[in-house]
């Protein structure tokens, strides 16, 4: 079982077409998850879920007149579904103990479903009334206490057919790449440092395609302190590096985690 809590702040890059400038926000989310893990033809593997709630207050300049948009509300809830196809096999705790970590590669498949709250007269939105399918490569390997990992990705969208009072929203694939370095620690302390890179994106509004090309960059760190057998916090910030269109932000977060079963 997961709960966190983040906090975010920066501006939005709109189509250079758009009559919107100096939009800037700041939000927090609060988000609860759970988390199952599994053993499927031999291979580990997990199904997590995660549902966001989140209050957000941005402003900005539209056709030279002042604008505010403060809303709070659910987001799309996630569904992912992973597994491990090389080099982490399903093992009991027991086991688990004793499992050193060489070369693991393996994939997912993320789900946003169109639950979260979602006006069709405003343009920026908790939800976005659409699905959304990410699936996603992963690669790690490990050096003794240092483990470098890499997953690249792609989101695809479906059709949003009430945008803004009726109208047809469209977005072309989101291509990604995640990297990490992570070193481990003998108290089972962890810091990660991270990277993430993603472009495409152009979007389509009435048939009409903008100049919405999305090329951005971030990077962050994580640290994940044990506290006990059954839990931990993991401490996260991010910052972006390069952004075209979409959102520039600064972040950070806490999440708790406890997990039973399993013989924990």
């Amino acid at each position: 079982m997961l709960a966190g809590f983040g906090y975010a702040e920066g501006t939005l890059a709109f189509d250079p077409s758009l009559p919107i400038a100096d939009a800037q926000y700041h939000s927090t989310t609060e988000v609860v998850g759970y988390v199952r893990s599994l053993g499927l033809w031999g291979n580990s593997a997990k199904f997590d879920v995660i549902v966001p709630y989140t209050s957000f207050a941005g402003s900005g300049v539209l056709a030279g007149q002042p604008r505010e948009r403060v809303v709070s509300g659910f987001n799309d809830p996630l569904f992912r579904f992973s597994m491990n196809f090389y080099g982490a096999p399903a093992l009991s705790v027991k086991e688990f103990a004793s499992y050193k970590q060489d070369l693991i590669i393996g994939a997912s498949l993320q789900v946003s479903a169109p639950l979260g709250q979602y006006d069709n007269s405003k343009l920026i939105n908790l939800g976005n009334n659409r699905w959304s399918f990410k699936p996603q490569l992963g690669i790690s390997k490990a050096w003794n206490a240092w483990s470098v990992e890499v997953a690249p990705g792609a989101t695809f969208y479906t059709d949003n057919t009430d945008f803004n009072r009726g109208g047809t929203f469209q977005q072309k694939p989101v291509y990604s790449v995640q990297g990490h370095v992570i070193y481990s620690f003998q108290s089972g302390v962890w810091l990660g440092l991270n990277s993430t890179y993603f472009t495409g994106g152009r979007t389509t509004v009435n048939g009409v395609e903008g100049n919405t090309l999305q090329t951005n960059s971030r990077v962050g760190m994580t640290l994940a302190l044990p506290v006990d057998r059954n839990n931990s916090v993991k401490l996260y910030a991010s910052t972006g590096t390069f952004t075209r269109t979409g959102a520039d932000f600064n972040g950070v977060g806490i999440v708790w985690q406890y997990r039973w079963g399993g013989g924990f």
